[in-house]
């Protein structure tokens, strides 16, 4: 015979002793510490993509004010970027633990009881939704699966302002009741208590405490302590991308971080020839850089530009997907192909790309064109670089995210101050 279903049936299945005001607390507490920090940098990764690439594209009034975007220190993008991604999937596990500790509370009955209780269970339906799609498209996007078909830049961003919106109302509302919980245990007893010593919390009338709980199979140090070496394995798969090095072999996770071959060339890719629909008939011996300004136009084979006074910069590059690398690249500098097209202070260029589409051009502002290590490069690691890394010239300038370190570049335009 089916049984129906009532409030009281669905209680019974949520009978472990572990869950309480107090253990949803500590993971709160960890996530309150955490992720703003994720939310800080995210939106200074945005803001690093500065002018002229339509990121995060059409917000609104939910676009950041623009300011320029400094080079130095010249590893800046690659730790906003590095601590974004990185200790947005080192908490991954923590969202997930929290989620579980207050899985009850889906299921309360009735669902609303008064306007209070409406706000918070409205706040909460947004955090959680929220939370988890920026979880879902960060993943995918480190992984370049656009299985969702829409742009990530726009719906990560427009996520982004969601959450922080419930996660802000969120916190106003569950403080007071955080702290409280906090306090009636002590967390260093919490941690030397053993498996058969592990008792239910004392039921607060907040819904969390199960009113018949089953016999404990794990202690609360031991939960904590699985919680916490999921969030350790996570980052020990993933930290390589950033930090590079012997543990770059180590993100598994990552499988688009991993070297794409041997030699000097031999660093990741985000995009390739291919896949930017570029040929070597394109970059071939009559290829030329178009460089304007305000004197005469110039128009530059690749043997003019390795006649000019070449500079060289041990510079990172990373990429929004979260992994980077450090290389030895050598070109010619933008300020003096500026002072080649007549713009003795230039105020900016525009780099556009022999490739079609949203990647096709990069702007850059002042600052970044002055700096002495901001390069057209020509070669990376003392040989000509690859197709795939942008032969036969590429834009490289300190802290700047790889997306507008523009590949196969066909022309540069030069404005004055």
């Amino acid at each position: 015979m089916r049984r129906s279903w009532s409030p009281v049936s669905s209680r019974i299945r949520f009978r472990s002793p572990l869950r309480g005001p107090w253990l949803t607390s500590v993971f709160g507490a960890v996530l309150l510490a955490c992720l703003p920090l994720v939310v800080l940098t995210g939106l200074l990764d945005y803001v690093a993509y500065g002018p002229g690439r339509g990121i995060p594209g059409d917000v609104g009034p939910l676009r950041l004010p623009a300011f320029d975007w400094p080079t130095r220190p010249s590893w800046l993008f690659r730790l906003t970027q590095g601590l974004h991604v990185g200790l947005g999937l080192v908490l991954v596990p923590v969202v997930l633990a929290k989620l579980w500790s207050v899985i009850p509370k889906l299921f309360a009955w009735p669902p609303v009881s008064s306007p209070a209780q409406l706000l918070e269970r409205a706040s909460v339906l947004l955090l959680v939704g929220s939370v988890l799609f920026e979880i879902v498209t960060g993943v995918l996007n480190i992984q370049y699966d656009y299985a969702f078909g829409f742009s990530f830049y726009t719906a990560h961003y427009l996520g982004a302002w969601v959450f922080i919106a419930a996660f802000t109302a969120h916190v106003a509302l569950k403080a007071p009741t955080m702290v409280r919980a906090l306090r009636s245990r002590s967390l260093r007893r919490e941690l030397s208590t053993p498996l058969a010593a592990t008792a239910p919390e004392q039921d607060d009338g907040s819904g969390l405490v199960p009113a018949n709980p089953d016999r404990p199979t794990l202690s609360r140090r031991g939960l904590l302590a699985t919680v916490g070496g999921g969030s350790l394995l996570v980052g020990s798969l993933t930290a390589g991308q950033t930090l590079g090095g012997p543990l770059r072999d180590l993100a598994l996770l990552l499988p688009r971080g991993r070297q794409p071959g041997p030699g000097p060339n031999g660093f990741p890719i985000n995009r390739t020839a291919t896949a930017a629909g570029i040929t070597t008939a394109a970059t071939g011996p009559d290829w030329r850089l178009a460089v304007r300004g305000t004197g005469d136009d110039q128009v530059l084979s690749r043997t003019d530009l390795l006649a000019l006074p070449q500079h060289s910069a041990r510079l990172p590059i990373a990429c929004v997907e979260g992994w980077s690398t450090v290389q030895d690249w050598s070109g010619v500098r933008l300020r003096d192909l500026a002072a080649l097209s007549g713009v003795a202070a230039p105020g900016g260029v525009v780099a556009n790309s022999l490739e079609e589409g949203p990647f096709a051009r990069a702007v850059l502002t002042a600052g970044q064109v002055l700096d002495p290590d901001s390069l057209l490069a020509l070669k990376v690691n003392g040989v000509d670089l690859s197709l795939d890394h942008g032969f036969p010239a590429r834009i490289i300038v300190p802290a700047l995210p790889g997306v507008r370190c523009t590949k196969w570049v066909g022309s540069l335009d030069f404005q004055e101050a």
